[in-house]
């Protein structure tokens, strides 16, 4: 398919370059921008819907505002793929998600027009107002614009930032971007009509009289007569929850009507002072028929046909791990009534949409809110329900306060299936799942499980369900199992028990999680070379199996621990066993084998693996690496 006609984008490189263009032609450039989205991500995959719903919103605020001077935050990223096209990066909007490419997200190193890098929601006002008092502070001029979505309004992080712009007062706009339209649609041209009337000079202009005359009188008169304003206003146009934050509100507004966003931008860039909230109302996939229809599958996406809207589907081989989990968890919950799952804005993501489907009055959907989603789970636990509080790896380091001291220091038996553990591929750095391990394992009285394979999660899943000591943890990657055999049902685990897989007398590699394949074909290749090996999965990262290590320790000259998870987990917890134990005294050689010690740009998973050194091939590279150094030390 021909790439589209985008004689109008082709003009413009940056910002500068879209300024120069007159207001009768931004419509047309939208057309054009929206063309080459589609394009570009039927390509590359990625995340569709929601920057189809922004392309309008994003041509208005490069046009009215000076970026970079002007900073611009978008809350999450996903929809700044429009914002990356006309900031200097189309030439390579092709490399989305992909080795060496950009990311998909904003990323301060990409480009000086992300003053701010995210992925995960509800940080940009927070960011805005940082640099806002900054600016302030410097005594400079600029603008600084803040784009939320209406999603990343249900975390609280959104509500302290603007309370705490608010006592400030500082100057900061906020765009609201409403593409489901869960606070109101807009009524027509009399709902833009007052929009742009309230931002006009005539109002903006008697509060800044107001404020200057009543100055005299104190500062304590001056803010009661604002709000006094404020309130008035309220009668005439609605008072709203964010006004009792401090922020002037306008709107809601049609974000697709560049006549009405260009005016009101534009007066909120010359008038007033303050924070001011913009309630945009937008279409996610708006003005492509497949994902205005389906936007919850054309959220993100996979390669696509433009004509059809199909896209490309993985050769069908073993289950998802999420779907695994979501099955092998209903199962359980139609035997125990007291199971109940909590997501955080993610049903579809950890396959809780599958439990809400069976058991609608047992599933909870909190929002954006993994904090809340932890202790409300906590709560639930203390009247004897069984909670499962389904969230991704990177997404629960946002509750580490809740874990530790809402679940962990009363002993809760709070459930927490941790999907995306280890690499994710395209979504990069800021959603691998590296630390989980790390920061459980540390909490005394947690127990940390890691499945090997979809059997092992099954087995892992009824664990946690019969498991009522306390909290307890099971984490799996994403993607698909590795095609074994599955049971009908899981079956109970031995707390802290690992397995053998495999004997061996020279060489054992230990694994905790999925990397255990990768193991088991080192062992092969190991003992082709004449190096005995025994494979291991440890299954617990807590409690361990000191029986199993200790074992491995005094029957082995070589022991290498293997996990997808950072410096300072199950590697870490074996060694302080060992040293503790005196099992590092007789010359054992110990390589812990982990993610390394950096944050890993997207890249195909297998590509990361083999970087790392957590395939087969690196696995046999440290086992020879091992003995060469301690041949080479021995014959010197």
């Amino acid at each position: 398919m021909p790439s589209p006609s985008t004689p109008l984008l082709d003009k413009v490189r940056i910002p500068e370059d879209l300024r120069k263009l007159s207001e009768a032609e931004l419509p047309q450039l939208a057309a054009e921008l929206r063309e080459e989205l589609i394009d570009a991500v039927s390509q590359t995959g990625g995340h569709l819907g929601a920057g189809l719903g922004v392309v309008e919103l994003t041509v208005a605020l490069h046009y009215v505002f000076d970026t970079p001077a002007d900073r611009l935050i978008w809350d999450v990223g996903h929809q700044a793929y429009p914002h990356k096209i006309l900031t200097g990066r189309r030439d390579r909007i092709r490399t989305l998600r992909s080795e060496n490419g950009l990311s998909g997200f904003t990323k301060r190193t990409e480009s000086e027009y992300d003053p701010f890098g995210a992925a995960h929601s509800s940080t940009s006002i927070s960011a805005g107002l940082g640099m806002a008092v900054a600016r302030d502070l410097d005594g400079r001029k600029n603008n600084v614009i803040a784009v939320i979505g209406d999603g990343a309004m249900s975390a609280g992080m959104a509500y302290e930032a603007m309370n705490n712009a608010g006592a400030l007062d500082a100057r900061l706009i906020v765009i609201l971007n409403d593409n489901d339209m869960s606070i109101a649609p807009p009524t027509g041209a009399m709902s833009a009509y007052l929009a742009r009337l309230a931002v006009g000079k005539t109002y903006l202009g008697f509060r800044d009289f107001g404020k200057k005359l009543t100055s005299y009188l104190g500062k304590r008169a001056d803010r009661a007569i604002t709000r006094a304003v404020e309130h008035a206003r309220g009668y005439v146009t609605g008072g709203t929850m964010f006004e009792e934050l401090g922020f002037y509100h306008i709107g809601p507004i049609d974000g697709h009507n560049l006549e009405h966003l260009i005016p009101v931008l534009k007066n909120v860039r010359d008038n007033g002072d303050g924070p001011v909230l913009i309630h945009v109302i937008t279409k996610k996939g708006k003005g492509y028929a497949p994902a205005e229809a389906a936007s919850d599958k054309y959220h993100g996406v996979n390669k696509f046909d433009v004509i059809t809207g199909a896209q490309a589907k993985a050769p069908a081989n073993a289950p998802a791990y999420t779907k695994v989990f979501a099955e092998a968890l209903v199962d359980e919950a139609l035997r125990d009534e007291k199971i109940v799952a909590v997501t955080a804005a993610m049903p579809s993501g950890t396959g809780l949409d599958l439990f809400g489907e069976a058991f609608p009055t047992r599933t909870f959907d909190v929002g954006i809110a993994e904090q809340h989603a932890v202790t409300f789970a906590a709560g639930l636990a203390t009247e004897g329900f069984k909670p499962f509080a389904a969230i991704y790896s990177t997404f629960l380091q946002r509750a580490y306060d809740q874990v530790v001291h809402d679940v962990a220091i009363q002993k809760l038996p709070v459930r927490f299936p941790i999907d995306r553990a280890g690499f994710v591929g395209a979504d990069g750095p800021t959603h691998c799942g590296a630390f989980d391990v790390g920061f459980l394992a540390s909490l005394p009285g947690f127990v940390v499980m890691a499945a090997a394979d979809e059997a092992e999660l099954r087995h892992m899943v009824r664990t946690a369900a019969e498991y009522d000591e306390g909290p307890i943890s099971f984490r799996y990657p994403r993607g698909n199992g590795v095609g074994v055999d599955m049971p009908a049902r899981g079956s109970f685990l031995d707390i802290g028990k690992g397995r053998i897989l495999r004997e061996g007398s020279k060489v054992a590699l230990l694994s905790l999680g999925t990397r255990l394949a990768d193991c088991l074909l080192a062992a092969e290749e190991l003992d082709a070379a004449g190096l005995s090996t025994t494979v291991a999965d440890a299954r617990f990262a807590k409690p361990l199996d000191t029986d199993l290590i200790s074992r491995l320790a005094r029957e082995h000259e070589v022991l290498i621990t293997v996990e997808e998870g950072a410096v300072g987990g199950f590697g870490s917890q074996v060694l302080q066993f060992l040293a503790m134990n005196g099992l590092l005294d007789n010359g054992l050689k110990v390589r812990p084998l982990c993610l390394p010690d950096e944050f890993t740009d997207h890249a195909k998973p297998e590509k990361m693996y083999a970087d790392a050194g957590l395939d087969a091939a690196g696995i046999v590279r440290t086992v020879f690496a091992t003995l060469h150094r301690e041949i080479r030390a021995a014959s010197a």
